[in-house]
């Protein structure tokens, strides 16, 4: 039993011509009266709060990650589950559930390695930023006694020689 490619080929090609047609017929006959009203974002029917274009933390685009993954595990491990009967009967049994244990096996190791590097801690210490940098310098001129003048060195001239070591960084307290 041979699977004909033309019908998929005939398949697209309509298809295609359909979504042409439409986006065609949409520009020659759908009316564009602009408005500032319509040019807002809609946001559930509320009047927009804000700007629009905001970053959102990147953990809530990492939970996000880890949902996809695991949700795409269980799309792929269904259909295999879905025929482990069958196969056992044709003798295939083992195979099937070495397919199951082998996938969801490559899954559990990156989900221990990313849970082990610390990836998933909603808060998460900043380590080895500026550990095993050198304390700053401050300028100083020849005859001068012990620091530099506060003009020359800034603000923190007479602060510990560890400033910003802190594994606390870009924290607000």
């Amino acid at each position: 039993m041979r699977f004909d490619f033309s019908v998929v080929l005939i398949f697209l090609s309509v298809s295609a011509g359909i979504v042409g047609i439409a986006l065609l017929l949409t520009r020659f006959v759908a009316p564009r009266v602009p408005d500032s009203v319509k040019a807002t974002p809609y946001e559930c029917g509320e009047r927009p709060i804000g700007h629009g274009w905001f970053n959102f933390n990147p953990r809530f685009y990492l939970i996000a990650l880890v949902f996809i993954v695991f949700d795409v595990e269980i799309a792929l491990t269904y259909p295999v589950a879905g025929v482990v009967r069958k196969w056992v009967e044709q003798g295939k049994g083992l195979l099937a559930v070495s397919e199951i244990v082998i996938f969801i096996g490559i899954l559990a190791a990156g989900l221990a390695y990313v849970w082990g590097r610390g990836d998933l801690d909603w808060v998460r210490e900043l380590r080895g930023v500026l550990d095993d940098s050198p304390a700053p310098q401050t300028p100083s001129s020849p005859g001068a006694s012990s620091g530099a003048s506060p003009s020359l060195a800034g603000p923190d001239a007479h602060s510990s020689p560890d400033i910003g070591a802190s594994p606390n960084i870009g924290r607000s307290s």
